[in-house]
């Protein structure tokens, strides 16, 4: 099997280097020809708490160098997905599946359109990677990855895709229930992200004050009504605790917004606290906590150069 990772930022670096550990041809394609470049030449370096590995891999900016793929795995962040569709569209042939490791929502939506809904796989993942250098990444959480059809269906080529990815160390599960799976990390990401990149605390410390721990609570408890009105059936009983319980269990992590926001880079704020705001406005449900966290991320993303002149 031909397999191509698509991005190179923490989560793509991440499988890229573990499924290097398999039998398959594994290319990772990136749209900046310099960073293709440099890891085509130098690696992949994955840092875990116990050891430092390295691996090769074939990196590139050029479709054409791959060829036809057999699985694409599409780890760009959501606002780039319609271009990095655009980017694989060469190596699309008939049988070609493509499986997003995206956060947010709204991803699979663009890529069925795209290819067709027969193609598309979804996928949410546990694992906590941390981009720290081009080809180099720390992996400090290890957990599981689930994928899933967004009709329910379980294609054979699914069954590989788990196989492959739990023989190099990937713990990987199916479900017939996919939608379900990515809201539910949404609501996670609803009540952590925008507020630790606001705030620049790591997960753990999100819960520790009270200002913090009210609006954490308020906008995941909007989230909630939203998912509700939708009937979209969430994975846990009670988000509130769920997301409290992640921000225990991931105490040390920066989440990937807070992250970018550090690097002064486009944050997937639209894909995250965005979609509550507009479903909310969609059903007339008042949301005014993720609004205001939506309208502060916007904010700071687009005063990046003016906030860096300050003394």
């Amino acid at each position: 099997m031909k397999i191509v990772v698509v991005g190179a930022g923490a989560i793509g670096s991440l499988f890229a280097a573990y499924l290097t550990k398999s039998k398959e041809e594994i290319w990772l394609l990136d749209k900046n020809k310099e960073r293709a470049a440099k890891i085509n030449t130098t690696g992949i370096l994955v840092e875990e708490p116990n050891d430092n590995w390295q691996v090769k891999i074939k990196a590139t900016a050029v479709p054409s160098d791959i060829g036809k793929a057999d699985l694409i795995l599409l780890c760009v962040k959501s606002f780039s997905t319609k271009l990095a569709l655009e980017q694989i569209s060469p190596l699309l042939k008939e049988s070609t599946k493509i499986l997003s490791l995206q956060n947010g929502v709204g991803n699979l939506e663009i890529i069925s359109e795209f290819s067709g809904e027969d193609r598309v796989i979804g996928g949410i993942t546990n694992q906590g990677a941390t981009w720290i250098d081009v080809g180099r990444i720390h992996h400090a959480g290890v957990g599981e990855t689930i994928i899933g059809t967004a009709n329910g269906k379980t294609p054979v080529e699914m069954r590989s895709i788990r196989e492959i990815f739990n023989q190099v160390g990937l713990e990987t599960k199916m479900s017939r229930d996919i939608k379900s799976l990515i809201w539910s990390k949404l609501i996670i990401n609803v009540g952590i992200n925008a507020l630790s990149a606001i705030t620049r605390l790591p997960n753990g410390l999100l819960t520790e004050f009270e200002g913090t721990k009210r609006i954490l609570r308020d906008a995941v408890t909007e989230a909630t009504r939203i998912a509700k009105r939708k009937r979209i059936k969430l994975i846990f009983d009670d988000p509130l605790a769920k997301v409290e319980a992640v921000c225990e269990n991931t105490a040390p992590n920066l989440s990937s917004m807070l992250q970018d926001v550090l690097r002064k880079k486009r944050t997937e704020i639209d894909f995250i606290n965005g979609v509550i705001v507009r479903l909310g406005q969609e059903l007339g449900i008042a949301v005014p906590t993720n609004k205001l966290l939506l309208d502060l991320i916007k904010t700071i993303e687009a005063s990046y150069e003016q906030s860096g002149k300050l003394t």
